[in-house]
Formats: structure tokens, sequence, C-alpha cells
């Protein structure tokens, strides 16, 4: 994109709406963390796809805390939004809602982002994506705080490939009194 389009985050704000049935069910009979993490991707998708216009693919998903039990027989709602636009790459903002019609309790479930990498069909290299128009005060502070997460998780790596280039294993080892674990002694 040589002159750079640009897009509201509202053209592509989606939502997905699903019944939570039996089939979803774990061994402790509330929903799989794995369906709604599922559903989480797709939205994901569905969300960047239609910002880009074209294909993409999952980069990563940063934490996901699953802050209540989803019931069968519950409707999800999953709205999903492009916070933040990179060069090819956007992070997208995921808020998951359970809600029991019977007895009219609405809980946030999730809040998760996913970023997603726009791609060339045929080559399978990333490609630039449109960039993000900011209508109003919530939209800037989602994108500054998209930012800042991308700079932060940038920060991590680099200070994980220093810690494990300069561990020091018998002070470690040293340091694990305490933990939850046991060496094996052969």
């Amino acid at each position: 994109m040589s002159d750079r389009e640009y897009r509201t985050v509202k053209s592509s704000q989606t939502v997905l709406k699903e019944l939570m049935v039996p089939s979803y069910a774990n061994f402790g009979g509330k929903v799989h963390g794995g369906v709604i993490l599922s559903l989480m991707d797709k939205i994901a998708y569905t969300c960047a796809a239609s910002h880009v216009k074209g294909y993409c693919v999952t980069a990563s998903v940063d934490s996901v805390n699953f802050l209540n039990p989803v019931e069968v027989g519950e409707l999800l709602t999953l709205s999903a939004s492009v916070n933040y636009v990179g060069n090819s790459s956007l992070e997208i903002g995921i808020k998951v809602i359970s809600e029991d019609f019977r007895l009219g309790i609405v809980k946030h479930t999730n809040t998760s982002y996913f970023t997603m990498v726009a791609m060339d069909e045929e080559s399978r290299k990333p490609v630039p994506v449109p960039g993000l128009i900011l209508e109003d005060e919530r939209e800037i502070k989602r994108f500054i705080e998209g930012k800042i997460r991308k700079q932060l998780k940038s920060e991590h790596r680099s200070e994980m490939k220093k810690i494990r280039g300069n561990l020091d294993l018998i002070r470690e080892i040293n340091a694990l009194d305490g933990e939850n674990c046991r060496l094996y002694q052969s």
C-alpha cells in the first residue's frame, strides 16, 4: 500500500453469539475452556480479516483468564474490535459475556488480546494493513494501550532471551528451596 488506506474501528467490529450446548461441557459440567478459546480465535480472525479485507493468521494470544465459569444453556456473546495496528499486525480486543436467561444473570467471563498478522495468500508473507481512524477518546485510549502492550511484549521477549543466555543453573537450583518441586536423585 503506497497510499495507505485507513478504516474506522466500527467498520470491522464483530459480534458473535452462540448458545452453549451439552456437547461443549467438560468433565466438571461447565463449558470447556477450549470451546471458548476456539470461538475467540474465530472472532479475532473475522474482525482482523474484515479490517484488512484479506487473509490473516493468529500470531499470539495474550493471557486468557477465565473470570467466571460458563454453564451449558447460557448464551455466550463475544465482541471484538481492532485496538491497534502496526505495519502488518493488528491487535484485536475481545470481550466475552455469558448470559443465563432463566435467572437473568449476565457475567463477564473473559477479556483477551489476539495479535493477528495480515498475509498474502499466495506467498504467505506478511503484508501491510490499513491504518486505523480513531474517532473517540475510547478508541484513542485502546490504540495507545495496544501500542504499550506491543512494546512490553517486545521488552519481555528480550529480557527472557537475556536471562536464558546468562542463567546460572547452580544458583537457580539452590533458589528452588521452598518451591513445590523435588529434584530427581538417581
